[in-house]
């Protein structure tokens, strides 16, 4: 995780070359208007605003690692899979439930991009989803 610390730092200082780069490439490519008006805005502010991002990341990342005491075993290459947290959580392999969830969210998603009549089609779909997947253990074959 150290390793994608110092990749977010490294970015964020080639993101900011390139904002130097960009900016002052287009103030000599126009070099016969003022210097405020030869400035392209838009791409200067959105390279200077992904230098902010991955500084943004590169901090939360570097938190996180400091947090969690150092190098977890997933993220050692030379550890076995007994060295991590056996419990992970329960999951339902045979489950449908998240399926059909998807499929609720990208039909939301379609009826406010193509048509608003799907949307509540969506809406309803995903409320018969997040119950059914509620209650998977209560009913059925595998009722406890």
């Amino acid at each position: 995780m150290k390793t994608n610390v110092n990749l977010w730092w490294v970015l964020g200082v080639f993101f900011l070359l390139i904002t130097v780069v960009y900016t002052g490439w287009n103030i000599i490519e126009h070099s016969q208007v003022p210097w405020y008006n030869a400035i392209e805005w838009v791409g200067s502010t959105a390279l200077l605003f992904t230098v902010f991002m991955s500084a943004m990341i590169a901090f939360y990342v570097d938190r996180v690692h400091k947090a969690q005491g150092g190098e977890l075993p997933e993220d050692v290459l030379t550890s076995d899979i007994d060295d991590g947290d056996p419990e992970l959580g329960e999951f339902s392999p045979w489950s449908w439930w998240p399926l059909v969830l998807a499929f609720s969210a990208a039909l939301a998603i379609v009826g406010l991009a193509v048509g608003t009549f799907l949307l509540p089609i969506g809406v309803a779909v995903f409320v018969v989803a997040i119950v059914g997947w509620v209650y998977e253990y209560y009913r059925g074959y595998f009722a406890r």
